[in-house]
């Protein structure tokens, strides 16, 4: 049996080629060796190096997966966020760059001495680790309506050593909720993509990540942002701010959405594709 690199590599793009373009093929196939301990300069510098027989068959089952259209980050259990190691599983969504820049604005905007916030609808808990770990003296408390998901976020914030407490609640049924008062920050990343946009969305994204925390009804696509919005205006004091991201295609209504709540000093942002992607706000108690 040939378990060289660059038997593997050869493999490797024939199995995968109707996956991906060549460019992203490249890079999986780099990936998919970093995982068995091969650097990318050992995989170009060394293809006669082997994998022993128990990773190649290990490789193999990837492989699969990956052929049948699975993320590659569930495939490999980890996806990187602000240079971070998360691991993800099919229980939360796969962290993506646009929320990186979600917290980039947070942490631009926090000024307040060791913040206390509330991230809602934490899944793999990336926000709220990243926050934790960024904000000096941050008091971060997170929710998230799965068991699951509020088990990868625990492993999280283990394994990157940030002090996160968590809380299991349906935000949409639980009128008391176990979330401290007085917050400073409130931000969600919420289900927002409706029925409809399901036509436009990959089938890597369709078929492995988690509904729940993707879609919305058609007839209410700001369901999670009116609740949240609802919740912020009992949990923030006063001056607290509000941070979401938000579906491309609602970003006035979501705006509006504030305006009619009576939050303050409301800017809509965009991500680095120039898309509207993230909403601010300021609560001011009246």
């Amino acid at each position: 049996m040939d378990r060289t690199l660059a038997f593997i590599q050869s493999e490797m793009r024939r199995q995968l080629a109707p996956v991906y373009s060549p460019r992203e093929l490249q890079q999986v196939v780099f990936e998919l060796l970093e995982h068995f301990g091969f650097t990318r300069v050992q995989v170009i510098a060394y293809p006669d190096a082997k994998l022993s027989e128990t990773d190649y068959e290990q490789l193999q089952l990837m492989l699969k997966r990956l052929a049948d259209g699975e993320p590659l980050q569930y495939v490999v259990g980890t996806e990187w966020f602000m240079d971070m190691p998360f691991s993800v599983c099919r229980d939360v969504l796969i962290p993506r760059p646009e929320t990186e820049e979600l917290v980039r604005l947070i942490v631009g905007r926090c000024k307040r001495p060791s913040p206390r916030i509330a991230d809602v609808g934490t899944g793999s808990g990336c926000i709220a680790v990243s926050l934790a770990k960024l904000i000096d003296g941050a008091q971060v408390t997170a929710v998230d309506v799965s068991a699951s998901a509020i088990e990868v976020a625990r492993r999280n914030a283990e394994q990157n050593s940030a002090q996160v407490e968590f809380v299991r609640a349906d935000i949409l049924a639980d009128n008391q909720l176990f979330v401290p008062s007085s917050l400073d920050i409130v931000v969600s990343n919420p289900p927002y993509v409706t029925e409809t946009d399901k036509n436009q969305m990959s089938r890597n994204v369709l078929d492995f990540e988690p509904h729940l925390a993707l879609f919305v009804p058609d007839a209410d696509p700001l369901l999670f942002y009116r609740r949240i919005a609802e919740l912020a205006q009992q949990w923030l004091k006063s001056g607290g701010m509000l941070f979401f991201e938000i579906n491309e295609r609602f970003g006035p209504e979501t705006v509006q959405l504030l305006e009619n709540m009576r939050f303050d000093n409301i800017e809509l942002h965009r991500d680095f594709y120039e898309k509207n992607r993230m909403v601010s706000a300021v609560w001011n108690a009246k």
